[in-house]
């Protein structure tokens, strides 16, 4: 459910961290556990975004009892439409023994701001689609999936006070936001089969931790391949984020036979133009391909059709 782009960011992110560290403080496991925490931050956005849609959606219930409980109620406050509160998807995320065990785990709970709920909550039901939903006589499956879709995408990810609140509550939002669309939408498409402990498959996380231990053994080789081709770039003034991206991509080139280089190049050439320099995506992009072509003639690259798992 993750994507290999978004663990290709998580390794290199690692690896910055390392660089970044007193060697001293490095000792063994330093690099997996590094890694496991930033994997898990997706995790954590994950949870806490579909913990938000629920609080949305009951805040009906709170809505309903505050205006009951008015000294004068009209006959509006005494008769809010609590439908939202009971929808399907509702219970099937507040039921799951793996979602409560992440809210624990993280102590998620204590996040969420009541008026940033609220203000959400009002936004909601001012909305058409909404008023739709409530005077429905009956539920149904579609319906249920398509009022959450609508709080995820129209409400939550396209409010400034929202994002605002997701970026200052996680410090890697910028990172994850994208990937949350296929994440939520993989979730309302199939709950039943989706599990909280693992959003991240066997053969992915093996892919993460393979990929940083054999950036990091390989480290002054791929250096010996990269420094030729700097010709007047001086390496100590290269930007750090574009040589680990080289240093990764000569690693896929070399290491992982799994993956086709074209792919490879493309990726980190994205990566390079995310979170370097303007014109970092085409520098990576022409290392990485003098690279190749010298291994290719060198017969050093051995590619293999992917099975599948």
């Amino acid at each position: 459910m993750i994507s290999r782009r978004n663990i290709r960011v998580k390794v290199m992110q690692t690896l910055y961290a390392l660089e970044t560290m007193e060697p001293e403080t490095i000792k063994p496991g330093t690099a997996t556990s590094l890694l496991n925490e930033k994997l898990d931050q997706t995790s954590q956005i994950f949870t806490y975004v579909l913990y938000c849609l629920t609080q949305v959606a009951q805040y009906a219930e709170i809505d309903s009892q505050t205006r009951a409980s008015k000294h004068l109620p009209s006959a509006a406050d005494l008769q809010v439409n609590t439908k939202i509160a009971g929808n399907e998807f509702v219970f099937q995320i507040i039921n799951d023994k793996g979602f409560q065990v992440n809210l624990e785990q993280w102590k998620l709970r204590h996040l969420p701001e009541q008026d940033l709920m609220r203000k959400l909550y009002n936004s909601l039901t001012a909305t058409d689609i909404y008023q739709k939903y409530i005077q429905e006589p009956s539920r149904t499956k579609q319906g249920e999936k398509e009022i959450m879709e609508y709080i995820y995408k129209e409400l939550l990810f396209k409010n400034e006070l929202f994002l605002q609140h997701m970026e200052d509550s996680f410090l890697h939002w910028g990172d994850d936001a994208e990937m949350m669309d296929l994440l939520v939408a993989n979730y309302m498409h199939k709950p039943h089969l989706f599990n909280f402990l693992q959003l991240i498959s066997r053969e992915k996380l093996e892919y993460a931790r393979e990929l940083l231990l054999t950036v990091l053994d390989k480290k002054e080789y791929c250096l010996e391949l990269i420094k030729p081709k700097l010709q007047n770039w001086d390496p100590e003034r290269i930007a750090a984020v574009d040589m680990l991206l080289m240093e990764m991509g000569v690693c896929e080139f070399l290491y992982f036979p799994t993956i086709p280089t074209k792919v490879t190049i493309n990726e980190y050439i994205d990566l390079a133009k995310a979170y370097s320099t303007p014109q970092s995506g085409q520098f990576v992009n022409g290392i990485l391909d003098n690279i190749l072509k010298d291994l290719d003639q060198a017969n050093m690259i051995k590619k293999v059709d992917r099975t599948k798992k």
